[in-house]
């Protein structure tokens, strides 16, 4: 095995994707991988599922909505993610000032200063304090008592502000639309935060490097938002890094559906261990987008849309790749299948499928 294959068995193996590695919990996934991109409501759920063995949707709307045991909310790089209820507290200490701070500069050009900043961290906290769980668009209603427009940004990033400065978070959906609640309600404060400062930076990269590596300090500042500088320093406080060898014995020609705006393709300043480069367009096609993928052992062979609610998977294998040699497509296709029915069962239209001689639509095999 050559050592780009290693080093990318052993990302995708500490991402719990491939190797038949697996974890059982939404718990033990996120302890493990700390952060599950969480943009798209859906994705971060697909996110779960394709970690944990036999989680269904309603595992993760129970973490999320009744258990608390994961909880969503602007972190790392400043984007949404699922993180672990009990990593919440002490990330948005040490991330929350940082994006408030960069984010200054959008509040201005918006018209938003700082005294009506203020007023509305105060109304927005009064409101889902005062009212239970509210939406975006119940929250941005309220906003226009201040004279913020509806329409356009600034009602977005004053409730942004208020999330980042730890007044509220992200708590149960509603319909399948999320609301906000006040932090201190949802996530109550058990004791001091079990890292800060210094320590906190070289948690995170004690946590990353496991569960992205191997990788190196500017790995760990593209995928953290934070500086290189300070990435550098925890880096090297964290201690010196030790990934293991892929065991001789890891399972080989393991397939997963990974979902858009998954982690595993964000992680890295660098992509070619996960997606050849000659088809990085069709994962990154632009405007931000970054499309669902269909990967072997950690590497991405085609992009694939659907399977929700019992719909068959869409697979667009990449040209020239793996599906266009007739053994792997034949086998690669049977992991499409499992993966398929999984779909299916996560949203439990179980009896929608079956996998005797299921091909996802669009799948090729090959002459």
């Amino acid at each position: 095995m050559d050592r780009r294959t290693a080093d990318r068995l052993l990302r995708a193996r500490a991402q719990a994707i491939a190797g038949g590695v697996r974890e059982t919990t939404v718990a033990a996934a996120l302890d493990r991988v700390l952060a599950v991109q969480a943009q798209d409501l859906t994705a971060a759920a697909l996110g779960l599922r394709v970690r944990v063995a036999g989680l269904t949707a309603e595992d993760v709307r129970r973490a999320t909505d009744v258990e608390r045991t994961a909880i969503r909310g602007w972190f790392m790089r400043g984007t949404l993610q699922l993180v672990a209820a009990g990593d919440a507290r002490w990330l948005l200490a040490l991330l929350g000032p940082v994006h408030l701070a960069l984010g200054v500069r959008r509040l201005r050009e918006l018209g938003l200063d700082e005294r009506l900043c203020e007023r509305a961290d105060r109304l927005l906290l009064r409101a889902v304090d005062g009212e239970g769980p509210l939406t975006r668009a119940e929250l941005t209603e309220r906003l226009g008592s201040l004279g913020v427009e509806s329409k356009g940004q600034a009602a977005f990033h004053l409730i942004r502000r208020a999330a980042l400065s730890g007044l509220i978070c992200h708590g149960p959906q509603r319909a399948g639309e999320a609301t906000f609640v006040p932090l201190d309600s949802w996530l109550p404060a058990t004791g001091p935060l079990p890292f800060t400062g210094d320590a906190a930076v070289a948690e995170l990269a004690r946590r990353y490097r496991r569960a992205h590596g191997p990788s190196d300090a500017a790995d760990l500042a593209h995928w953290s938002g934070l500086r290189t500088t300070v990435c550098r320093k925890a880096w090297a406080a964290a201690g010196e890094p030790r990934w293991e060898e892929v065991p001789a014995a890891a399972p080989q020609g393991d397939v997963r559906l990974l979902p858009a705006y998954d982690n595993y393709l964000l992680a890295h300043r660098r992509r070619e261990l996960s997606v050849p480069a000659e088809h990085e367009r069709r994962v990154w096609p632009g405007g931000g987008v970054i499309r669902a993928t269909v990967l072997v052992d950690g590497l991405a062979v085609a992009t694939w849309s659907g399977g929700r609610r019992g719909t068959q998977p869409v697979v667009e294998p990449f040209p020239g790749g793996a599906l266009d040699d007739s053994a792997d497509a034949e086998r690669i296709g049977e992991g499409v299948e499992r993966e398929s029915a999984d779909l299916a069962r996560f949203y439990n239209d179980s009896h929608t499928h079956s996998t005797t001689g299921l091909r996802p639509r669009g799948f090729v095999t090959g002459p």
